[in-house]
Parts: structure tokens; sequence; C-alpha cells
């Protein structure tokens, strides 16, 4: 029905999470709409952050430099940080403004059923920044959830040795909702309202 080059275009916005044939269709007929100029602008965005967004090598977060802003700037308190799944997690806190610490992007959550075991994920690192670094408390900012659930116990437990209070925002999150959809109110009360992780009896 469309002429090749509009149906690929088509096909591409339809790769985009949360996009359907439609939203897809007119997504498409919205870029028809760009003068050249803004066309090659668009094409060139995209191209961009595929060639140079990259993880910070200390924490995870995403950045275009050898380390991201935040683990560069001095004056945040280098004794607490916020661990969280993603790096969305990362700026939706950011935004906030009411956190001075530092982050640490675990890439995901321990999840046996995907295959997916705590070598999987950046705890390792984690460990090492926790013992090589004085931090005193790491607040887990994570979804509710059994995969958070294990994820939080397998970290409390895997530094109990090293002397660190180990905390995580408290209820107010939806259980399993992502961190990228929860309001900055709910986020920061939880985040105020953090406990401490304890083990099971």
């Amino acid at each position: 029905m469309y002429p090749k080059s509009f149906e690929s275009l088509v096909e591409s916005f339809k790769k985009l999470p949360g996009i359907g044939a439609k939203t897809a269709e007119r997504l498409a007929f919205s870029v028809l709409d760009f003068d050249l100029e803004d066309a090659n602008s668009f094409s060139d965005s995209i191209v961009s952050v595929k060639k140079k967004i990259k993880n910070c090598p200390i924490c995870g977060v995403l950045t275009e430099d050898d380390a991201c802003y935040i683990c560069k700037d001095n004056s945040r308190d280098k004794t607490s940080l916020i661990v969280v799944e993603d790096s969305r997690g990362v700026f939706l806190i950011e935004k906030m403004g009411k956190f001075n610490g530092i982050y640490h992007v675990l890439g995901g959550l321990i999840s046996p059923i995907d295959g997916i075991g705590p070598e999987d994920l950046a705890i390792q690192t984690l460990i090492e920044r926790v013992k090589e670094n004085n931090i005193k408390e790491v607040v887990l900012a994570i979804k509710s959830g059994i995969e958070a659930d294990t994820t939080a116990l397998y970290i409390k437990k895997v530094l109990e040795k090293y002397n660190v209070k180990v905390t995580r925002i408290a209820s107010g999150i939806p259980i399993g909702a992502d961190m990228e959809y929860v309001d900055f109110l709910t986020l920061d009360t939880a985040l105020k309202n953090r406990k401490e992780v304890l083990n099971f009896d």
C-alpha cells in the first residue's frame, strides 16, 4: 500500500517500545512534514547517540565522556551511593535535585527465570567501590517485585562484611512499576522514607 521507503520508516518506528502500527504510521507521516534540514538533523541525532553514548566506567551511567559528570563532580557526597537498575533511574533522581551523592548502575536485576544471575550485573564493581571508597550507605532505588527483592537481598548479603548500611527506598512506588514512570513527589517521599534491607528470618 505504501511506497517502500515510507514502509521502511514505519517498520523502523515499530521497533521502538510501545509503538504499534498506527502510531508508527502517524510518526512516519510527521517525518514527511520535516524539511530536508530537519530530516537530516533527526537522522544525524540517531546516528550520533549510537556512536557517542557509552557507559561511565565508574558508575555505569550513560555518558559521552571518559567519566560522567556525576563521577567528575568533587562536590558530591562520595559516602552515599544510590543503586539503580539502569541509567533512567539516575536521570530521574537527578531531575529532583535533592540527592548529592553518587550512583551505581546494575544493568538489570537478578532473574533466574530469564537466566540473569549476579555475575551478569555490575555487582562485583559495586562491592569494589564500597570496599575502596569508604561508602557509608548504599540506597537501593529499584522497583518492587520478586526480581528486585532477590537482588536487594543478594546485595545486602555480599556487603555485610564491609560495615556499610544498606537501605531501600520506601513503599509508595507501585509494585512492578518502572522507575521512569514514577512522579517526582512519589519518588521523593520514597527516597526520604527508605528503610534498611533486612534478611529473611
